[in-house]
């Protein structure tokens, strides 16, 4: 029992290991890995080296999977090069199993003290999350120690060597183990580093080792399809693809492994580096030979995975639940919905014009329908965003989370306004029968343009960050305001005049514009997060000899 819990002990540590590895290379490279993926998709060779890179880099061709899926999911990049991507990151992932199979034992403790020291010296920066990657590593290296070391005494007993002969000449078997244990582990190249180890203590036989690394690489694509389960039709379409060519490249595969056994073997005496250069000749034989069928199984997935209708206003559309894991992903959704979240708005605040020229309650009934969507939107972004860890995030994401809550939060106001606003026209215009003047419906004419032009300049400032046109939009808030005060001077004046249909909707008039002013405000506030962290905001509006005259 002793034995059996050290083995399992050594292996979580291995799991461990590499999900450090992983995350931790994430949350210091994911922004930067994302457009380094995205700019290296305009060939396949290209697309596969990117894959190559990525997946060395943090260890995991399931996460490789999940940022690849996020690009086709948001119609950046096509399935096709997706899947190419996915060719490359199955070598990845081969070649960082290589790499571990040699003796790096004396790097274990450096990168483990070293880990430490960074991540409690500096646990807020680049540096200290840096850190948390060396302990991975660190860890990584010793569990395999560590596995080696538990194996042999485990296997010495008659009952454990049963089981394992059971499993021998049992190719079919061999695979759903191994399979099994990838998911299981969330991780192949954690299985393909234990499946070595034990084959080296002479614990599992060469062929059942064999065997095991197959599956370990079929159980690293049904673990990304499992993962994307909820996603939406578009990353689901990757995960399915590449489990496809993993399919086809084990059912190939399989009937050789006697072949490397019998030509490979007498030239390695390594038992490690035959097993883990199995699995290497493997990915790069299977990807190249298929990086040609991409566009075929595209087209296949396509018709086995077709994409729905678009959805309804009242769905999020972007929040992938897989993102999660991933922060810089997840902020990218998230931001992408809040886009969603203001399309509606000026759905709304388009429609406005419309019911009051055409007195259409209808109308008026469906876009205050649309701020429960506006509300329902969110309530999903808010709650979506507090799943993602702030320890995770960088200096930049962690500005972009707070920004894309303000953003957000205006949407929302600005979406109960809107209703308020159609409300009042419902009751004091539309059913008395009432109309605006001339010059009165020309003035509402004009502020609502500016008002949807600020709406969509403000979408930009938030999409792009530019201090330009934050700057312009700050500075259309005074023009507005100024403009609401004249017209509500010359509003004034009809009054005066007698002019009837202003007196009629003198109380709309004057509530209208104001509620106007309060819509631009709220769009206006998308400007102040990026200027102030351009430093282009002063301390205070006051001006200090003034407030010294009081």
């Amino acid at each position: 029992m002793k034995h059996l819990l050290n083995l399992l002990a050594a292996v979580a540590l291995l799991v461990w290991g590499t999900h450090l590895v992983r995350t931790g290379v994430l949350r210091v490279f994911g922004v930067n890995l994302r457009r380094f993926l995205q700019r290296s998709l305009s060939s396949r060779l290209s697309a596969v080296l990117a894959g190559i890179g990525v997946t060395a880099l943090v260890q995991s061709s399931t996460a490789t999977s999940l940022m690849t899926s996020s690009f086709v999911g948001q119609g950046l990049i096509t399935l096709p090069a997706a899947l190419a991507v996915m060719r490359g990151a199955d070598i990845g992932t081969a070649l960082i199993s290589v790499l571990f199979s040699t003796d790096l034992s004396w790097l274990s403790p450096l990168f483990i003290f070293s880990g430490v020291v960074l991540s409690i010296t500096r646990p807020a920066s680049a540096a200290g999350r840096f850190g948390r990657v060396l302990i991975g590593l660190g860890l990584m290296l010793l569990a395999l120690q560590l596995v080696v070391a538990a194996t042999g005494p485990l296997f010495e007993g008659q009952a454990m060597r049963a089981v394992v002969m059971s499993i021998n000449s049992d190719i079919l078997l061999e695979i759903t183990v191994g399979a099994a244990l990838a998911v299981v582990a969330y991780s192949s190249l954690a299985v393909v580093l234990l499946v070595a180890a034990m084959a080296s203590s002479a614990v599992v036989p060469l062929d059942v080792a064999l065997g095991l690394v197959l599956g370990a690489n079929l159980g690293s694509g049904v673990l990304a399809v499992l993962t994307t389960a909820k996603s939406p039709v578009e990353v689901r379409q990757v995960t399915v693809g590449n489990l496809l060519f993993k399919l086809l490249g084990v059912a190939i595969a399989a009937p050789f492994v006697g072949l490397w056994l019998r030509y490979v073997r007498p030239h390695l005496d390594n038992t490690t580096q035959l097993v883990v250069l199995f699995h290497l000749a493997f990915n790069v034989v299977a990807s190249a030979a298929f990086i040609g069928l991409t566009e075929l199984v595209a087209r296949l997935t396509v018709r086995l995975l077709p994409a729905p209708p678009p959805p309804a206003n009242t769905r999020p559309r972007h929040l992938d639940p897989s993102a999660l894991s991933t922060p810089s992903l997840a902020i990218s959704c998230a931001a992408r919905e809040a886009l969603h979240q203001a399309d509606v708005v000026e759905t709304m605040l388009s429609g406005v014009l419309d019911v009051i020229v055409r007195n259409d309650l209808r109308l008026a009934e469906e876009l205050r329908k649309l701020d429960d969507t506006v509300d329902e939107l969110y309530s999903a972004i808010k709650y979506y965003l507090t799943q993602i860890s702030r320890e995770a995030l960088g200096e930049d994401e962690s500005r972009r989370w707070t920004d894309i809550i303000s953003f957000t939060i205006n949407m929302e106001q600005i979406g109960d306004t809107i209703e308020r606003v159609l409300i009042d026209i419902e009751d004091k215009k539309i059913r008395p029968g009432r109309s605006f003047s001339d010059a009165g419906m020309a003035e509402i004419r004009e502020m609502h343009e500016r008002l949807l032009a600020n709406l969509r300049l403000g979408m930009s400032v938030f999409l792009n960050g530019n201090v330009h046109d934050a700057r312009k939009l700050l500075e259309e808030k005074a023009r507005f305001r100024d403009l609401e005060r004249a017209y509500s001077r010359t509003h004034l004046a009809r009054l005066s005049e007698k002019t009837m249909p202003s007196i009629e909707t003198s109380s709309l008039h004057i509530d209208l514009l104001s509620e106007l002013k309060r819509i631009n405000s709220h769009i206006c506030s998308i400007a102040y997060p990026i200027l102030d962290s351009a430093g282009a905001l002063a301390p205070s509006r006051i001006r200090e000899s003034k407030l010294d005259q009081l």
